[in-house]
């Protein structure tokens, strides 16, 4: 028979012949099709790209099907290759011909590996995990991954705002918590910080803030730091950033670990139920291990000695089986017209609300326990979004939420390359897409159909839309009105109000960090008016404050041009008080060949026993021999060792000095205290013990050890000396739980 090109029979043999040019594998219909079905297949002239993965791996199902295959170097295209160490020449001295074509391939892609990095969150640490729901957030969404006992896989990404990829990560900066949730009802973007509030209340202003901030045009410095001219003069003129800069030198920009730090989703979003009923929420991420910071000498201490200290932090802990954990919680209020909580603007985002006025209710576990493959591929290439929303989470009218919602789309067509970002094999959800989106830069699917567009019957009408039963998003239907206008509402205009609360919220001795980080960044200012200007703003918030800061700048304390507020304290916005879990701990356990090595074996098995991990540090590297046939393994040394590394150290004999403990082979070998007159003990291990004890850390001893705690000056709150390694341990143990001895030293405020 011939068939005509709608499918039709025209005849009733069977051996007829196909007429050519039907424009899909099914006739359409006369009407537009109603019943949802799949992508009709391929015609049978046609045929898919194989399934081969991008390294030519004929199983692009298996686990490493996107690594490297094969054991012979090839091209890019798999050509095997005898030689890449020489350029095709013209004779041994002769020019390089043209037709060199694998010369050419691998300049090419060296000379474009690099691609832009992001303007801000440049420097970033990602990992995988798994996200576990509790159900307990069931009654306010419908989100599937929040559905009771649900596992969602995750990949986190923590990063630094200001610097470059190239920075430290142990800079007084805001910290980025992203977490990619790969649900099945596509992913959803939790775009966080460590900081709870934002510099400004507009999107608009993103530029500004971002630009007075960065490194100063002229002299691309300083890098990474917020101690410049610039940036006190934009906070300083635009006292909106005010509650933010007052987070910033508090402890909060200085974390110990991305183990011990917090994440905030800053805006007010909106859930909504099964039943269509919404809700007003602000997302936290609470560590298990409790939040802890570094002190402002051990960071500036840690970017010299491991730029590198918070990447390494993390993955350390994964390989050593200590799972970071972050319990999610949730802040819930009523969805009010006036969408305020306790006179507060919930779409105001330099504002927080006290979770002692709407506790914080846990809602899931996630754990964090696989690192990357590839830190390009994965944590470079991944691409966050907060507009990337699943049924039963949507928006507020925050206007910097809304700016964001714009920019992120731009950033990542810029970075990345194209709109198929989406394809990136980090970025790929977890669940059926059918987009009708085609073509462009690094396009990687093979789509199928020839109707991409709504509405049509060539494809039989796929893709269907569904409605809200179906798992469809629908924005809720929020009422809008009012004249256009560039303007902010009435209840923006509070400034210092929540700066103050956060200053009475603290401790004495976060109180007298506070003070000394203002000092020390508006110290590094050149101009005068600038710190002029930033003290009133810290008259408005408070006089203790503004007093302390302006006698360490040696200016007078300005009267303020507002009247502080009255606020009761949140104790939920201190960091001290606590005691937490010790599970990742690092501790440092100092010995040579002559000390009690019996007890450091025991030790050691005892820390790894409690969740923490031990380090032992000695005079050189390879191992302590005691001649019990039980050597004990150094993982550091006197020369590679710094305290900022431990959260404890336990010191097991007095090591006397090494042979490379000489200034001129170790700086730190001359680093001894004033006040010792002998060096019965490596000077090396005197600092180390020195500088843990002068940051609050606990120390312990037993044996010989006592006498390397003398020699250190470290005596007082938080130092332990024991009749054995276990006593020892287990007094140290119930120390690390307050993170710090805080009442080792007075404070002055």
């Amino acid at each position: 028979m011939v068939k005509d090109v709608v499918g039709g029979s025209a005849g009733g043999s069977d051996d007829a012949l196909t007429i050519p040019g039907a424009p899909g594998s099914r006739p359409p219909t006369l009407t537009e099709p109603d019943k949802p079905q799949g992508p009709l297949p391929p015609k049978a002239d046609q045929r898919p790209v194989r399934p081969v993965s991008p390294t030519g791996n004929l199983d692009p199902s298996a686990a490493d099907a996107r690594a490297q295959t094969g054991a012979h170097l090839t091209t890019a295209q798999g050509l095997r290759l005898g030689d890449t160490d020489h350029s095709l020449k013209a004779g041994p001295r002769g020019p390089v011909l043209l037709q060199d074509h694998h010369l050419r391939e691998k300049i090419m892609h060296f000379d474009h590996e690099r691609i832009p990095e992001r303007v801000v969150h440049a420097r970033g640490t990602g990992a995988h995990g798994t996200f576990r729901s509790y159900g307990t957030a069931a009654s306010v969404t419908r989100a599937g991954f929040l559905g009771k006992g649900v596992e969602t896989p995750v990949f986190v990404r923590f990063s630094t705002v200001v610097g470059s990829r190239g920075s430290a990560d142990a800079v007084r900066d805001t910290r980025g918590f992203a977490t990619k949730f790969y649900t099945t009802e596509g992913n959803f973007d939790l775009v966080a910080n460590n900081i709870p509030v934002f510099f400004i209340q507009d999107a608009i202003k993103f530029p500004d803030v971002i630009h007075a901030v960065k490194p100063q045009p002229a002299r691309e410095i300083p890098q990474a730091q917020s101690a410049h001219d610039t940036f006190w003069d934009f906070v300083s003129l635009h006292t909106e950033a005010q509650h933010h800069v007052i987070w910033q030198m508090s402890d909060r920009a200085v974390p110990r670990s991305y183990r011990t730090m917090e994440g905030f989703g800053v805006h007010t979003f909106r859930l909504v139920d099964a039943d269509g009923g919404t809700t007003l929420v602000k997302f936290h991420w609470k560590p298990v291990q409790g939040v802890h910071s570094l002190m402002w000498e051990e960071a500036q201490l840690v970017n010299g000695a491991d730029p590198d200290f918070h990447r390494r932090d993390l993955y350390d802990a994964i390989e050593a089986g200590a799972h970071p954990q972050w319990e999610l919680g949730i802040q819930t209020f009523p969805d009010t017209e006036d969408q305020t909580f306790e006179g507060i603007d919930l779409l105001d985002p330099t504002k927080l609300v006290p979770e002692e006025l709407a506790p914080v209710q846990p809602i899931g576990m996630l754990t964090l326990d696989a690192a990357p493959t590839n830190f390009f591929a994965q944590v470079e290439q991944i691409a966050f979004h907060p507009g990337h929303l699943v049924p039963g989470i949507d928006v507020t009218n925050d206007p910097l939420l809304q700016g964001r919602l714009f920019s992120y789309l731009d950033t990542q067509l810029t970075r990345l390359g194209g709109p198929n970002f989406s394809q990136i094999p980090v970025n790929r959800p977890h669940a059926p897409v059918n987009d009708m989106l085609r073509d462009g830069f690094h396009q990687q699917a093979d789509h199928v159909g020839n109707a991409p567009y709504k509405p049509n019957t060539v494809d039989g009408g796929c893709p269907f839309a569904v409605g809200a039963g179906d798992g469809a998003f629908v924005e809720v239907p929020e009422p809008v009105a009012g004249a256009k206008e560039r303007s902010a509402p009435a209840s923006f205009a509070d400034h210092f109000s929540q700066a103050r609360l956060f200053w009475l919220s603290m401790s004495p001795v976060e109180k007298e960090h506070i003070v000394r980080a203002y000092t020390f960044e508006l110290g590094k200012c050149y101009e005068q008016a600038i710190k002029e200007r930033q003290l009133l703003a810290l008259a408005n918030i408070d006089p203790v404050l503004c007093q302390q800061v302006a006698q360490g700048l040696g200016l007078p304390a300005p009267e303020p041009t507002v009247v502080p507020t009255e606020a009761a304290p949140s104790p939920a916005l201190s960091q001290v008080g606590g005691t937490w879990p010790v599970d990742g701990r690092i501790i440092g356990i100092v010995a040579d060949a002559a000390s009690d090595l019996t007890g450091v074996r025991e030790l050691r098995q005892a820390v790894h026993a409690a969740g923490m991990v031990p380090l032992v540090i000695a005079p050189h590297g390879g191992m302590l021999d005691d001649g019990s046939g039980e050597p004990v393994t150094v993982q550091r040394t006197f020369l590679t060792a710094r305290s900022v590394e431990f959260d404890a150290v336990l010191v097991a004999g007095a090591p006397v000095p090494a042979p490379d403990a000489a200034p001129a082979s170790d700086a730190k070998a001359g680093a001894a205290q004033p006040h010792v007159t002998a060096a019965a003990v490596d000077p090396r291990v005197t600092l180390l013990v020195a500088e843990a004890f002068r940051h609050s850390k606990a120390l312990g001893a037993w044996g010989d050890g006592e006498a390397v705690l003398r020699q250190a000056g470290a005596a007082g709150p938080g130092v332990v000396v024991g009749t054995s390694a276990g006593e020892t341990l287990e007094q140290i143990a119930t120390l690390l739980g307050a993170h710090r001895v805080w009442e080792r030293f007075p404070v002055t405020v």
